[in-house]
């Protein structure tokens, strides 16, 4: 799976995580031409006048991956514990469940209009029946 964003090189496994209404992290496995295989980590965020996104983009190579987990944990523990201990940060996976909650919601009563709406349209003739 290919995003508009990538290099050229194949992705062979990808994930979204999407973080509020404007940013969305990608994780994508990709694949060299000498079949080895790095991390892509892009960060995409809409822009405020709607014209397109600003991405910023990380490689991360496999000699790399465990000492970059271990950074990173060790980065969001110690604002975990050590700066803010007493903050909750499951409010923003609750806040993020409801977003992704009404926005199926939305999408799910845009798609019975539309099917309505075509299911209201007369037949102009019997050819419109035909598959």
């Amino acid at each position: 799976m290919e995003h508009e964003y990538g290099q050229g090189q194949d992705s062979v496994y990808s994930n979204k995580v999407r973080a509020g209404k404007r940013r969305t992290y990608f994780f994508d496995v990709k694949q060299t031409r000498g079949e080895d295989y790095y991390i892509t980590l892009t960060e995409s965020t809409r822009k405020f006048n709607g014209s397109g996104y600003t991405r910023h983009k990380i490689f991360l190579y496999k000699e790399d991956f465990n000492r970059f987990l271990e950074g990173l944990q060790d980065a969001v523990d110690h604002v975990k514990t050590e700066l803010m201990p007493n903050y909750d940060y499951e409010q923003f996976d609750r806040r993020q469940e409801e977003w992704e909650k009404q926005k199926a919601l939305e999408e799910s009563e845009e798609s019975e209009e539309t099917t309505a709406s075509v299911e209201d349209k007369p037949l102009e003739s019997e050819d419109d029946i035909s598959w």
